[in-house]
């Protein structure tokens, strides 16, 4: 228990050595202060996995506190102490955040099962971010598929962001998976019990914009005869999700700031405001960095959405991970118990050479328009549509990375690293039999793949 250190904040010098004394005791690292100004500043030098406040101090109260300690170091739990707790008090203390609301004078047995569950809990959510550290070397991340390094790079994003709560900017060509990612984001955050709303910027109208995100009251404006909350309000405790965000009006651009600085709402018409507790991730097709250049996009918005960047890469740009995504798509759209069609080497090829302005997205219609044609065992090159069968040779020579021969060695040598030289599970991987990977590794001269 040495690993989990606790704080206890008391104005009660008699209290703060009871508790050293028990929890120490206990076999817990434990901290006492007696002054709450200075709590703060060491839960900013030093990490606990409990803090216990007494509700009523002279500096600082204890829901002050509380709030702070929650600013600072959001993993931290906070549990409110007080001997004149009311159930408005304890009411409040928990929708800022508290763990738990504890009486004085202390029940010691209740006050040691509490550390003890938030131990556990602890130490459940770092199992889990260890289980999610291994996942993200398989192949795919929920249904973001491919091994190639930028997807990696992007699985690894994920998990890192998946305690806390930074704002998420997700730029990339349409098709990419923008909105796929996320999901996934949101899904694999604390906050995946929450609503995930997404809203598409660019499809709603200047003048509704604003409304729809922040809502309005009963009057605001012709037509509205009711009080209605608006998506921000809708979205609290998880994720909206702002897509197409270059699209937003200077005007709306503004509220959006001062939504993301102050954390509250004031609906149209309104002269309140509504505190929310909403993770923005925004996504975009076009560069922002050009956006401000023209002025046309906030510099100060930009950098309150840009805390966490992350770029999708083009489907050209990982060729790599075309196979894995082929094979997925055959999965996803069989309708039988079997595995899906086969693709033949030719129809592989065309797929791979390809330039894919549509991207994944592109990708995926082809596979389901290859079904919706009645493809059942193999999908050949006359299955596939006319701009990728008859794709001008030149569209390769644009592409200084494309080598169709090395993009096939690569892939079969990361599927064979995914499972450990494994032949017949790296077979099963890229969609293809034993034999043909038998025969790629002495084509293209590959050693056995080792642990």
């Amino acid at each position: 228990m040495k690993n989990y250190k606790v704080l206890f904040v008391d104005d009660d010098e008699q209290i703060l050595s009871i508790v050293q004394q028990f929890l120490s005791r206990s076999g817990f690292d434990v901290t006492t202060e007696s002054n709450g100004l200075k709590a703060i500043e060491m839960v900013r030098e030093h990490h606990f996995s409990v803090v216990f406040t007494d509700l009523i101090m002279p500096e600082i109260s204890g829901m002050d506190l509380l709030k702070r300690i929650k600013a600072i170091s959001p993993d931290t739990e906070v549990i409110v102490v007080s001997g004149y707790g009311t159930i408005e008090s304890a009411i409040e203390a928990m929708k800022l955040g508290s763990y738990d609301f504890l009486q004085k004078p202390i029940n010691f047995d209740r006050f040691r099962i509490l550390i003890e569950r938030i131990i556990e809990k602890q130490d459940l959510k770092e199992e889990n971010q260890r289980i999610r550290n291994h996942l993200k070397e398989r192949y795919k991340y929920d249904e973001l598929v491919g091994m190639s390094p930028k997807m990696q790079d992007i699985y690894e994003i994920i998990d890192k962001i998946s305690t806390g709560s930074p704002t998420v900017l997700i730029e990339g060509e349409s098709g990419t998976g923008k909105g796929l990612t996320a999901n996934i984001i949101h899904n694999n955050s604390d906050r995946h019990q929450g609503p995930f709303i997404p809203v598409n910027c660019g499809a709603i109208a200047e003048s509704l914009l604003e409304r729809e995100l922040f809502g309005h009251v009963k009057g605001a404006f012709t037509g509205a005869l009711k009080d209605t909350v608006g998506l921000f309000q809708a979205a609290d405790g998880g994720t909206i999700f702002l897509d197409e965000i270059a699209e937003v009006s200077q005007a709306v651009q503004v509220t959006l700031l001062r939504v993301l600085q102050e954390k509250k709402v004031r609906r149209l018409g309104d002269t309140r405001e509504t505190d929310i507790d909403v993770r923005v991730i925004a996504a975009t097709n076009k560069k922002l960095d050009e956006a401000l250049k023209k002025q046309t996009f906030r510099e100060d918005l930009y950098y309150r959405l840009n805390v966490i960047s992350i770029t999708m890469p083009p489907l050209r740009d990982i060729r790599e991970d075309i196979p894995l995504l082929v094979n997925h798509f055959i999965a996803k759209y069989s309708t039988s118990q079997a595995s899906g069609p086969k693709v033949s080497p030719a129809a592989m090829g065309k797929l791979m050479g390809y330039h894919w302005p549509g991207n994944v997205r592109q990708l995926e219609n082809v596979i389901q328009r290859a079904f919706a044609l009645g493809v059942r065992e193999t999908l050949n090159v006359e299955d596939l549509p006319n701009e990728i069968v008859n794709q001008a040779p030149g569209n390769l020579s644009t592409d200084k990375n494309f080598n169709l021969r090395e993009i096939e060695k690569k892939v079969i040598l990361q599927a064979l690293g995914k499972v450990g030289g494994n032949k017949v599970e790296a077979a099963k991987l890229l969609g293809i039999n034993a034999t043909t990977v038998y025969r790629k590794m002495a084509k293209y001269n590959i050693a056995d793949v080792q642990n």
